[in-house]
């Protein structure tokens, strides 16, 4: 290593020094993939210049349709299909309308003897019944009002079993 020189910069030049006393002349200006003899460009026939060949139409020759062949014109042409009936209107669950504070204690029927437990399966139960995400998207926003009221009416329940203990 030279003074001055970084490790890396001395061991280039020893390589550079190994090639230079094997007689390998330095690398030329474009690269070959050895081991592969032959190039990518199409062979050119006789009779044929390179500028007849147009590589590019060949791409624009596949876009277009192809005539149909004997067979296929022979086939008489199938009738159309019916359109597909029309879904039936969305149609609101009854219990989605029902948003009242009122009406969602009622469906959850919270009484003094419910324990945190119980009151968990409640939850779970009400949701999966009224949760947004299991409803269509026109009813989302009922169903998003059922469960807070739900969730809240339920929290106050959790919060009075807490303060009895």
């Amino acid at each position: 290593m030279r003074f001055g020189q970084s490790v890396f910069q001395s061991v280039l030049e020893r390589l550079d020094a190994e090639d230079a006393e094997d007689g390998e002349s330095p690398a030329s200006a474009y690269h070959r993939i050895h081991g592969l003899n032959s190039s990518f460009v199409a062979d050119v026939r006789e009779g044929v210049s390179a500028a007849s060949i147009r590589p590019g139409q060949a791409y624009i020759d596949n876009l277009e349709f192809e005539e149909p062949s004997p067979v296929d014109a022979a086939r008489p042409e199938e009738p159309p299909q019916p359109a597909a009936p029309e879904p039936p209107p969305l149609v609101m669950p009854a219990h989605l309308t029902r948003t009242a504070p009122q009406d969602v204690a009622a469906e959850l029927a919270i009484s003094s003897g419910d324990t945190q437990h119980s009151l968990n399966d409640k939850r779970r139960a009400f949701a999966k019944a009224n949760h947004p995400d299991g409803v269509a998207p026109p009813f989302r926003e009922n169903a998003t009002a059922r469960m807070m009221i739900a969730n809240l009416l339920i929290d106050e329940a959790l919060r009075r079993i807490s303060r009895q203990r």
